[in-house]
């Protein structure tokens, strides 16, 4: 029998239920206000999308982000994307010297063209830095001209008879084809652009859509420049910059020339401090600042955010090595296409910064490192780079070079094992709140499968595109659709991301360059 007065137990009761109340009330207001504040985020996304402002890729927030202090341009904050931290990262920004003897220039590069260019050259013909290699059938006023000067000692040709590489051993002291002296205060565009492809630098010029070479016919309404790269184990760009500030400039200013509209810098407001002076202070240009996870260095994001692109208003854009190179051929009057390159990755001794010219050897530049002979060599970053041999040479626009173990070990349960630290999209996961580094192999950790709708595209790309919508329209062909979804703002390396985190595993950058193929030639 309880000993506690029947009133005390009623109002224990009363008050349990009133708490009860409370609590749901709570709960519902929550609710509503997550709601609301969700449906005016996208009212406001949608409003500012309509007006070309559209600064947050889809979380504008009822507040304006803050820049950071040294922010004095327009500022975007990304809040999709996610940022890879792995081992191998360079940890001093000094250069290095390295000796490579072979370079090649591949007509793989170059998105597009025949696959059998018409050389202008024979193995063992004897060339300088800038002489033309050979040349596009379908597009014969753009020269593609030889990294180094040397000897040409292969042509190796790849499937049906198409050429892979033109390999060139070069001279120990190199010797430069002679150039024109320009005057880019008193040149026309028609002279200029005449002189950009007689010297054999059009080709560093690529167009969006597509990522072709420059369509040297057209003039484009803006030119992009992004001056730093998000993804995995990139290098930072002002080191490339440092000590060659004049020629970079100098390669804005011929850049301006070449554009009825602007040329636009995208620089990153990630840090406490800006990347490199010559960036925010450089004359010519309209600067946008960017900051997020990555894909937020990736060109076109930023030109997503700024003006975007259709297949009637072409864009043309450029690395900062690129822009370094124009303007070297101005200042220095030669073809100059030494660069630095970021030698990265967990299977190497050690991560550095090294001076090379365009396309060199792979395994002359590890030379020094004790890479193990299962290693798999990248050109490029592990998201979107290109699996090369170490007889392989670097890709022409690439200023990376990844190594990492491969993957062939077999690994019970695969992802599900429960602690495994590696990189994942996943909060299901422990490794998701880590803020660490990990190490990777090429394992996919399963394989294709039904390619369901996750939302997972969506939360990693920085852009108002539905890319699983679109992959699916490619798949079956639906041109309307894939025009409509913006097939033409997108590359390989905008869905890179994408494809990481895509629990189906499909090929996404494959599909995405399947579409753009058939979109190019349509016409």
């Amino acid at each position: 029998m309880s000993v506690l007065p029947t009133g005390l137990l009623l109002a224990q009761t009363n008050t349990g239920s009133n708490m009860s109340y409370i609590i749901l009330i709570l709960i519902a207001a929550i609710i509503f206000l997550a709601a609301v504040y969700i449906v005016t985020e996208n009212l406001i996304d949608i409003s500012a999308a309509k007006s070309g402002t559209s600064v947050s890729g889809g979380s504008s927030g009822l507040l304006k982000p803050k820049a950071p202090k040294y922010v004095d341009g327009p500022f975007v904050q990304l809040k999709k994307g996610h940022d890879i931290n792995l081992e191998g990262k360079i940890l001093s920004d000094e250069v290095a010297d390295v000796s490579v003897s072979t370079y090649a220039i591949q007509p793989p590069n170059f998105v597009g063209m025949s696959p059998i260019p018409k050389l202008t050259v024979d193995q063992g013909d004897e060339v300088k830095a800038g002489d033309q290699i050979f040349f596009d059938k379908k597009r014969p006023a753009i020269k593609y001209v030889a990294p180094v000067s040397g000897e040409i000692v292969a042509i190796n040709r790849g499937e049906k008879r198409s050429i892979a590489e033109v390999v060139i051993l070069a001279d120990k002291e190199q010797q430069y084809r002679a150039l024109d002296s320009i005057d880019l205060d008193t040149i026309s565009r028609d002279d200029l652009v005449a002189f950009l492809l007689d010297c054999g630098a059009w080709p560093m010029i690529r167009q969006r859509p597509f990522n072709i070479v420059a369509d040297e016919k057209i003039v484009p309404t803006n030119i992009f420049i992004s001056t730093f790269d998000t993804a995995p184990l990139a290098p930072d760009l002002s080191i490339a910059v440092k000590g060659n500030e004049q020629a970079f400039a100098t390669g804005i200013k011929l850049l301006s020339k070449l554009t009825t509209g602007d040329v636009h810098l995208g620089l990153s407001a990630n840090g406490k401090a800006p990347t490199a002076e010559i960036f925010g202070n450089v004359d010519h240009t309209k600067k946008h600042w960017f900051a997020g996870p990555h894909p937020a260095g990736n060109v076109g994001v930023q030109i997503h955010h700024i003006k975007p692109v259709s297949a009637a208003s072409p864009a043309w854009t450029l690395g900062v090595q690129e822009v370094i190179t124009l303007g070297k051929l101005i200042n220095a009057s030669r073809f100059d296409v030494s660069r630095i390159v970021a030698i990265t990755g967990e299977s190497v001794v050690k991560p550095k910064y090294v001076r090379v010219i365009q396309g060199a050897k792979i395994s002359d530049l590890l030379a020094d490192q004790q890479v193990p002979d299962d290693a798999r060599c990248i050109s490029g970053d592990v998201l979107a780079g290109t699996r090369k041999l170490p007889e392989g040479f670097l890709n022409y626009y690439d200023d990376q070079l990844t190594v990492i173990p491969e993957g062939k070990h077999f690994q019970l349960l695969g992802w599900l094992t429960p602690f495994k630290m590696q990189p994942t999209v996943s909060k299901a996961l422990p490794a998701y709140y880590l803020n660490s580094t990990f190490k990777v192999d090429t394992n996919t950790y399963g394989e294709e499968r039904a390619f369901v709708v996750t939302g997972q595209y969506e939360r990693m790309l920085p852009m108002d595109i539905y890319p699983q919508h679109l992959m699916k329209a490619i798949l079956i062909r639906d041109f309307e659709k894939m025009e409509g979804l913006g097939i033409y703002e997108l590359v390989e390396e905008d869905v890179a991301l994408c494809e990481f985190a895509c629990t189906s595993k499909q090929p996404l950058q494959h599909i995405l360059r399947s579409g753009l193929n058939v979109m190019l030639e349509q016409g």
